[in-house]
């Protein structure tokens, strides 16, 4: 049986930081304000000619060097994004060139904020079809290029960067590094996230995205543990869309993963949409906060609404 696991990661986020008390000057709100209400201290924010691929390039150029692979053994590079300014090229194909890559497949993937776990699940069904064997899989995001920073609901959560994961052929016995994905949306939800038209801005139903995600996700990623053969004890990692903390503490306790370092790099590095779950699980092994092999819990959910997640081991 053919089938996948992460073998490295990569991150990469911008120079400035923004806090909160900077954000008071610019917009009516303090940094009382925004921890209590969302857990961020703080934000990276890309400077104005550091695009999306660029970002994107740098993390994969690190979880590349990372795996210790040769870049030309890429065969399938995949980018999840919904902040490209540029309708073609792709990104994927921009940061095959960066890379220097040989002949991949590059494709981007626009599901937002879940976009990483979907990313991910695409490209680890590729390598188990035979059609690709190492894939690169980015989640990167400007929001900054998209935002009104007159608006203190929205600016004060958003945050850029780039996170990246080397999928490769798994042919052990078991070949369980990347669990089965679950997926899916919700379609009457479709408008909660949005960044219409060729200006933006992001605008989102902050509530109507908090109910849903503390009353419907914790059993669906119950359902992605199922799938993976584990109760929620035995993860050793929960990396959730750090999309807010007062979301992320009580949906990990919610789940039961008693056991698990649960991932809060919301608190420095804001919504950073699909690159949020690549980056804080990258800074997590980076740290070796999480045992090599054990099993890690990804759940992403946003524009769409949309969601997907699975359980990888860690790299």
């Amino acid at each position: 049986m053919t089938g996948s696991r992460v073998v490295a990661l990569g991150h990469y986020q911008p120079e400035r930081v923004l806090t909160n008390d900077e954000l008071a000057t610019m917009v009516e709100t303090n940094d009382e304000w925004i921890q209590s209400r969302v857990g961020i201290r703080e934000r990276r924010i890309a400077a104005p000619d550091e695009s999306v691929d660029e970002m994107a390039w740098r993390a994969a150029d690190k979880a590349i060097a990372n795996a210790g692979l040769d870049v030309t053994e890429i065969d399938y590079v995949v980018v999840a994004t919904c902040t490209a300014i540029d309708r073609s090229p792709n990104v994927a194909a921009r940061v095959a060139a960066r890379l220097g890559l040989g002949n991949p497949a590059a494709i981007d993937l626009n599901t937002a904020c879940s976009g990483f776990a979907y990313a991910l699940a695409t490209a680890d069904q590729a390598i188990r079809a035979g059609a690709a064997s190492k894939a690169i899989v980015i989640g990167v995001e400007k929001l900054s290029d998209w935002t009104d920073w007159t608006d203190r609901t929205t600016c004060v959560l958003i945050g850029d960067g780039a996170g990246a994961a080397v999928l490769v052929a798994d042919e052990t016995e078991d070949a369980a590094g990347v669990g089965p994905v679950v997926w899916g949306s919700v379609p009457e939800m479709s408008d909660a996230v949005r960044i219409e038209g060729r200006e933006g801005p992001f605008q989102q139903e902050g509530l109507s995205v908090f109910r849903w995600a503390t009353t419907q996700l914790p059993e669906i990623a119950r359902q992605v543990c199922a799938k993976a053969g584990l109760e929620p004890e035995e993860l050793g990692g929960v990396v959730l869309h750090q999309a807010n903390l007062r979301i992320i503490e009580p949906l990990a306790k919610r789940l039961g993963a008693v056991n698990a370092v649960v991932a809060r790099d919301v608190v420095e590095s804001g919504n950073t949409s699909a690159a949020s779950i690549p980056i804080a699980l990258s800074k997590l092994v980076e740290k070796r906060e999480i045992p090599s092999g054990a099993p890690v819990l990804l759940f992403g959910f946003g524009g769409g609404l949309s969601y997907a997640g699975q359980v990888i081991r860690c790299p």
